[in-house]
This record gives structure tokens, sequence and C-alpha cells, in this order.
């Protein structure tokens, strides 16, 4: 059951940071099955605030996607793109996925 995990930079408050994190966010990759759809290519924001960039990375099932972000790799790289950015990182199921339970 595939998930996503969707990563949208707002704004870049230190590049430097920024080539920190780029630095180290590729070892959470090597250790975890995920294949990028997208990685801050061009794009065209169509309603909302305009973006920097997205990257959009698809995982073989949700808990493959936790494990990725909360795996060591991941976790050392993620202070250098708080400081570099204001982000939003979020998870998210796809249409493979069951709904989930409202209750």
């Amino acid at each position: 059951m595939t998930a996503y995990a969707v990563i949208v930079r707002e704004r870049t408050t230190d590049p430097d940071a920024l080539v920190r994190y780029r630095e180290r966010a590729p070892l959470a990759r090597e250790a975890h099955p995920l294949t990028p759809l997208a990685f801050y290519g061009a794009h065209d924001t169509v309603e909302g605030d305009a973006v920097e960039g997205v990257a959009i990375l698809a995982f073989p099932t949700m808990a493959a996607a936790r494990a990725w972000y909360a795996s060591p790799e991941y976790q050392a790289a993620l202070p250098h793109r708080l400081a570099g950015s204001v982000s939003r990182v979020f998870l998210v199921a796809g249409t493979d996925e069951p709904p989930a339970d409202p209750s």
C-alpha cells in the first residue's frame, strides 16, 4: 500500500544550512526504500501562496514512510532543513491504501 512523503519548501532562511541538509539527507534515502517522484523541479502554483519547491517521495507503505522520517539518518539531516527553511512535510496514504476508519 503506497504512501507518499511531501516536502514543501515555502521559503529559504539559511542557504548554508540547506547545503548541510542536502549533504546528509541522501544517507536516509540509501537506508530506506523510496522512489523520488518529484524533486524540486519546475512547478506552477495554481491556488494558495507560492512555494519555492516541492519534493514527493513514494514508499511501499505508510510504515516505511514513517520509518524513513524517524530514521537516525533523516533525523541527523532534519535540524539543517529546519534551520534553513520554512517548510512543511506530510505523509499521505496512496489511493491503494484502505480508507482510515473515521471513528
